[in-house]
């Protein structure tokens, strides 16, 4: 079959720059799925975004879709005739709603049934005759939160559309997309390729644009340029360029053709700390800053990006400059009045700020996580005081001029403000931490009053906000309780505190008012923090986390320990054949109605497979309860592993269920001393083995 190439390209006013990688992802991966799902077959696709366009170059493209059997099925066979063969109602019908007679109706048996088919061959459609309903259906599905309309038409889309090529080969596929008309002209840089650019061929579209346009039109490739610029530049002032992926990205989506412009501002706003002036220019102006390469301190330069190559390039540094110092005035400022007011005299301010309307305001919320986080250190065998001391001011720099204006900054200048005040450098660094870890990947508090004021402020917010009903559900999680949640089991496992959150979110319902919470408030808060368990292993069997997991464990980072321990232990060769007797095991004791001794008399054991089991059970049970005293799973389960073969031999040879009331409830005894051996580690009756 015949294959051309095939450029869409729809062309608008400047495109949010957050947006435009999601965008053009969407739309290629909507070109694609309307070729395949028409039958179009392709040999790649490769998608284009700059601040002015959405592109997509199919190369080796169909021109014709393939002739296709269409297949309609219909009644049953024992619906469409009576008894005397007489078509019914229903299949003439169906022969009517095909265009057919029922005798030119075909049958399809199969083991599930028979039916009455109707076969008709389509001719596939040219390509061009689809291209247009394809474009139009991957640009309605984009991720668009809010379309605007323009002019007097009718059309919606993220930004206004100015012009749209649609390009086969060399020829024009004739279609209206979005109110424009389609064409092979494209436009350049805004500024250095005015004129409109005409595209002889869709698989020059890229080179056109580039050599003539001055447009590079691959993002991976512009931002690649962007990173190298920005090194580059940073390299003459001896310094280093510190590149946020998100900026970078920013940034990319922000030029067509970028340029780097290196600006410098007064050293006298050094003073002020420098993640304020690092928000400053990354978050008002996309500024990339520069640190000394050997102390790693901020230097008074900053990198943008300009979409213009300049004649006079020293004006374009002077206007960035120009634009920059105002906010470093203002951030001078703010952090000057807010040093002249100490952190702990906000806290009474903090009366007024609402938390959550039944749960009081921030000072109250202080104060809970202030005791709260004393009785965590005390757990923890550290200093109580830091970690009171700590809570009671974590929230005060909310209440400052630079975190106002700048909230990314809680809790940092928390830090800072502390120190100004001359609180001791623990409670300055445990305000800091205790944000921390803020998303997913994030570092996690250092210091023992960081981790106890973390932990205790994520309790509390978790008890009071599950207390009061508001409960995540769905998608809808709008006090971030799962991000809470997952932040409290990262402190807990990987800062290696043997804390029990059962404990800690009783003590944390305590600190609140009597009867303002739900009775149910301490066991859902239990369930929603160890089901995050789930979400927290990525390279752990389901199964496994479910063995542990069922098992109800109140220490997370036990919990963890286990459940490493179980992924482990399924490799070995008795795992599969001891789950499986776990089951068995599992299956006889919940249909016993009677009551089960948690002792087993010896002298009552018959058989020589259940005394060679009791036997070893004996031998077993003081390694065992060791091994899980000092947390060592993995040696506790090799211990259990012995017990594979006198099990099996043990339900090869002995009746459990036997009428004998004596010997049935001691095999009965056995069979519950062995399933609590295993449940000190895990329910590995849960495991699931291919077969």
């Amino acid at each position: 079959m015949m294959q051309k190439d095939l450029l869409i390209e729809i062309g608008t006013e400047e495109l949010p720059p957050k947006s435009l990688m999601a965008l053009s992802e969407a739309f290629h991966s909507g070109i694609c799925s309307g070729l395949e799902n028409r039958g179009l077959k392709y040999l790649i696709a490769t998608p284009f975004a700059t601040p002015r366009r959405l592109a997509v170059l199919v190369k080796g493209l169909e021109t014709t879709q393939p002739t296709q059997m269409i297949e309609k099925r219909g009644p049953v066979l024992q619906a469409a005739f009576d008894k005397t063969g007489k078509p019914s109602k229903a299949a003439e019908g169906f022969a009517r709603s095909c265009g057919v007679e029922v005798s030119q109706l075909e049958k399809l048996e199969t083991d599930k049934g028979s039916w009455l088919i109707h076969k008709v061959e389509q001719v596939g459609k040219p390509t061009v005759e689809l291209v247009a309903e394809i474009v139009n259906q991957a640009l309605a599905s984009l991720p668009i939160a809010k379309r605007m309309r323009w002019g007097d038409k009718d059309f919606e889309f993220v930004r206004p559309v100015h012009w749209v090529v649609l390009l086969f080969d060399d020829q024009i596929i004739d279609a209206e997309i979005m109110g424009a008309k389609s064409n092979r002209t494209t436009r350049g840089h805004r500024f250095h390729c005015p004129e409109e650019l005409s595209i002889d061929h869709a698989a020059n579209y890229q080179k056109i644009l580039k050599e003539q346009g001055h447009v590079i039109p691959v993002f991976s490739e512009r931002q690649a340029r962007v990173e190298l610029l920005v090194k580059e530049a940073a390299e003459q002032y001896n310094g280093e360029a510190i590149i946020d992926e998100e900026l970078l990205k920013e940034v990319a989506s922000l030029v067509e053709y970028p340029v780097a412009v290196v600006g410098k501002f007064e050293e006298q706003f050094l003073e002020v700390p420098p993640e304020a002036l690092i928000s400053v220019m990354k978050g008002h102006q996309r500024y990339f800053h520069l640190v000394d390469k050997e102390t790693g301190k901020l230097l008074p330069y900053f990198i943008t990006l300009s979409n213009i190559e300049s004649r006079q390039p020293e004006l374009v540094q002077a206007g960035n400059e120009r634009v920059i110092r105002p906010r470093l005035t203002d951030a001078m400022f703010f952090w000057k009045q807010d040093c002249t007011v100490s952190l702990e005299s906000r806290l009474e301010t903090l009366k007024t700020v609402t938390f959550e309307n039944k749960l009081g305001s921030l000072y109250e919320k202080s104060m809970r996580v202030s005791k709260l986080a004393s009785f965590i250190a005390k757990q923890l065998q550290t200093d109580e005081n830091e970690a009171n001391r700590a809570g009671k001011l974590c929230k005060c720099d909310l209440l400052s001029g630079l975190v106002g204006e700048f909230p990314e900054l809680q809790g940092i200048m928390g830090e800072y403000y502390a120190k100004n005040d001359k609180e001791p450098v623990e409670v300055a660094q445990a305000i800091r931490e205790h944000y921390l870890p803020r998303f997913a990947g994030d570092e996690l508090p250092i210091s023992n009053a960081g981790q106890a004021v973390a932990s205790a402020d994520r309790l509390d917010t978790l008890v009071g906000i599950f207390g009061v009903g508001k409960i995540p559900s769905g998608d809808k999680d709008p006090y971030g309780l799962r991000r809470a949640a997952i932040g409290l089991l990262r402190i807990l496992i990987e800062r290696n505190l043997a804390l029990d959150i059962e404990q800690l979110i009783k003590e944390s319902v305590a600190n609140y008012p009597e009867k303002l919470l739900t009775p149910e408030t301490a066991e859902q808060v239990y369930n929603f923090v160890i089901e995050r368990m789930r979400a927290y292993y990525f390279d752990i069997s389901p199964d496994s986390i479910e063995a542990v997991l069922c098992c109800r464990p109140t220490k997370p980072l036990d919990a963890h320990l286990r459940i490493r321990s179980v992924e482990e232990f399924r490799k070995s060769v008795s795992a599969a054949a001891l789950a499986e007797a776990n089951k068995r095991i599992h299956n006889i004791l919940k249909k016993v109605e009677e009551t089960i001794s948690d002792k087993v008399e010896e002298s009552a054991l018959q058989e020589t497979s259940e005394k060679d089991l009791y036997q070893l059970l004996q031998s077993l049970a003081g390694k065992v309860e060791n091994a899980v005293k000092n947390s060592d799973y993995q040696a506790a389960l090799t211990e259990i592993s012995t017990l594979k073969e006198p099990l099996d031999a043990f339900f090869t040879n002995v009746m459990v269920m036997v009428e004998d009331v004596k010997v049935r409830q001691n095999r009965l005894a056995l069979l519950q001393s062995l399933r609590n051996l295993f449940l000190q580690v895990a329910d590995i009756s849960k495991l699931q083995f291919s077969k």
